[in-house]
């Protein structure tokens, strides 16, 4: 999804903070008693809700026994331009890989999102929301003309038993699905009327070359059914996304022929498509480095003219997806470059785009920018799976699918490479390690922003200029009492605490685990080895937590209950600084309390009368039984003054306390 235009400016640039820790440890004091802190609270061992199972291990991996259903897909799609209807054909071919008996299947009908009786337009507030379809006369949603059960001999069509409820339709077997080994096919013909703006997922742009088509959430969609939940069929009311089994997809899709067609996955016919000339420079952009231009302005202004007559058909193959997604319009100039991945296999970066967007002098860039983001994500974290990435100017601002992402038509060059690396991105998130982000939006635009940040610095070559690196300054927005922990579903949270609770926030503590808690080695070889246990597979968040801690060797329960599952709050204090015996040379004693519910490791700098400053750092096992620390500081000459978090690289929410210098008590 794309990142919100009050967090944008400022995102990416926290996620680039630097930090070690060598930690030392001396005595303690007596608790405070103005701290809200319990150490019992926080440190307690009772973390995990269960124990590992046969389907899903103590140590964050997939299980012995670990399962998951498969769904593979034939779709058919025709556009009318002028109606905006897409109607179609979608055959799924269902293996039960579960250890159950599966009498009946669910699958998702998402555009009835937008028929005007859907329990989605019900919620939509006075204010509006960027779930709706911003179109009070629309009434949209899926029109099932036929749901048949293919016969073993795979030619024999019967009705199928089927009840749609709102965005969700239930098809029955006539016998139960075997378990482990069931294998059923259905065929469903369809047809909807495609929104002008669709709940900022979906759409249409008009432009002065033609309508521009970003279609998504086009087809009837099987639902999930895992060891967690049995079957995921939250109805999709807009807040919260999507959660997809994986499995090939063929997708066949007529449209005018004056039109060009970007779909996920691969091009299977680009000499039927495309005439000669097109046909060659596409050849030569899958081994470029430098950006080919496919389709120039000047052919998309005669085909706009002098619109060819007929339709054509595209056809596309991607393989073990959870979705596909496509756009389609007249007015699209397509330019492409070769992508490098690490084992020596090549995708290719396709972006297409109005001449409006060629003129914003950004769009010209796109598929640059493309390639430079999966190329990075591709040797830092796990190799890009896919035969293409493709890029495409639209009037959504900022969506994801497999290969395939909507940004702004509009965007300008800085904020073009923030949205495209950010929507890419999610082929990391969740479309290799696949979340579900209905519940835990969290796990994909989180761990996304968090790349995001390191995938920005490294294009600039290390730095990321804008924003703020003031973690202090961000503490209180992003633990404010007034909104709901991390592990709220998106649906049960305010839409305006989206953008912090679901982007910002745990992007930040992914940071604070890499930069202040575990350091960049020890977390970035347990974030890529999640990456690489749950590729093409579905974690939940203890599988997360879990890992980390087993390939960090650190106990993190701390960190995880007081930032993830509750909303606590760091202020970490210098209460009092000391001399022994009132003589510096003999040592000087420093007095830390911990005032609220968070600990975190801290870190100090000790500035002597004589201008030199030594800094401390201490491990969050001081507040394992203490609110308050004293220690002897490795200094023995009078101190000008002791500053907490010198770097601001904690969320601490009161940094006037920060401070303190000898002879002063504090009170609070």
């Amino acid at each position: 999804m794309r990142l919100l235009k009050k967090i944008k400016s400022v995102t990416l640039a926290i996620l680039l903070f630097a930090g070690t820790h060598a930690w030392s440890q001396t005595s303690t004091i007596a608790i405070t008693p103005e701290s809200k802190y319990d150490y019992h609270e926080a440190f307690n061992s009772l973390f995990y809700t269960s124990n590992g199972t046969e389907f899903r291990s103590a140590s964050g991996q997939p299980g012995p026994a670990y399962w998951q259903n498969r769904t593979d897909y034939q779709l058919t799609a025709n556009l009318n331009e002028t109606t905006h209807e897409i109607s179609g054909k979608a055959t799924l071919a269902y293996t039960n890989n579960s250890p159950d008996a599966l009498p009946f299947v669910w699958l998702f009908l998402e555009q009835n999102l937008f028929a005007k009786d859907s329990r989605g337009a019900a919620i939509v507030p006075l204010r509006g929301s960027r779930y709706d379809t911003n179109d009070e006369a629309f009434d949209g949603g899926m029109k099932i003309k036929s749901v048949k059960l293919v016969a073993t001999d795979g030619k024999t069509l019967a009705d199928a038993k089927y009840i749609i409820s709102d965005t969700r339709m239930q098809v029955w077997f006539p016998k139960e699905l075997p378990a482990k080994t069931g294998k059923a096919k259905l065929v469903i013909e369809y047809s909807y009327t495609c929104p002008m703006m669709g709940g900022d997922r979906t759409g249409i742009q008009p432009t002065k070359n033609g309508k521009i088509f970003s279609i998504a959430q086009w087809y009837p969609r099987m639902c999930v059914y895992d060891d967690i939940y049995g079957w995921n069929t939250i109805p999709y009311t807009g807040p919260g996304e999507f959660y997809s089994s994986y499995g090939d997809f063929d997708v066949n899709i007529t449209t005018p022929a004056s039109h060009a067609v970007v779909c996920s996955g691969e091009l299977l016919n680009p000499t039927e498509v495309f005439n000669a000339t097109m046909a060659k420079r596409w050849a030569e952009a899958k081994s470029s480095d430098n950006t080919v231009m496919i389709r120039n302005q000047g052919e998309v202004e005669a085909l706009a003219a002098k619109p060819a007559p007929g339709t054509k058909t595209w056809k596309f193959r991607i393989k073990n997806a959870r979705d596909v997604a496509w756009a389609s319009s007249t007015a699209f100039i397509m330019d492409a470059a070769k992508i490098n991945l690490p084992s020596g296999k090549k995708s290719l970066a396709v972006s297409v785009y109005p001449v409006e967007s060629e003129g914003s002098n950004a769009w010209g860039r796109s598929t640059e920018y493309s390639k430079a983001s999966i190329e990075y994500y591709s040797k830092k974290w796990f190799e890009y799976p896919y035969a293409t990435a493709i890029n495409v100017a639209s009037n959504i601002s900022g969506m994801e699918y497999p290969g395939i992402v909507f940004c702004g038509y509009t965007a300008k060059n800085g904020g073009l490479w923030g949205v495209t690396d950010h929507e890419l991105g999610h082929n990391w998130f969740p479309m290799i390690v696949g979340s579900n982000e209905r519940l835990h939006g969290w796990m994909d635009e989180g761990f996304n922003t968090f790349i995001n940040g390191l995938s920005t610095a490294a294009f600039n070559n290390g730095e990321y200029k804008g924003g703020t690196t003031n973690m202090q300054q961000v503490g209180p927005r992003l633990t404010s009492q007034k909104m709901e922990p991390i592990l709220t579903a998106p649906a049960n949270m305010k839409e305006s605490s989206i953008g912090s609770l679901l982007y910002f926030k745990p992007a930040v503590g992914l940071t604070l685990l890499r930069n202040q808690i575990l350091g960049e080695e020890r977390f970035d070889l347990a974030f890529k080895t999640y990456i690489q246990r749950w590729a093409f597979k579905n974690p939940t968040p203890e599988d997360f937590f879990r890992t980390i801690e087993n390939v960090s060797g650190e106990n993190l329960n701390w960190f995880w209950r007081g930032w993830f599952i509750n909303n606590w709050q760091l202020d970490q204090a210098v209460k009092e600084v000391t001399y022994v015996n009132d003589d510096p040379a003999k040592g000087v004693l420093i007095t830390i309390d911990n005032l609220e519910k968070l600990p975190m490791p801290v870190v100090l700098d000790i500035k002597t009368v004589n201008g030199k400053t030594t800094r401390v750092k201490l491990p969050v096992e001081i507040w394992e039984r203490n609110t308050s620390w004293t220690f002897k500081a490795p200094v023995t000459e009078a101190v000008e003054s002791v500053t907490l978090d010198p770097d601001k690289a904690f969320p601490d929410i009161n940094p006037v306390n920060n401070i303190g210098k000898p002879a002063e008590k504090k009170g609070y």
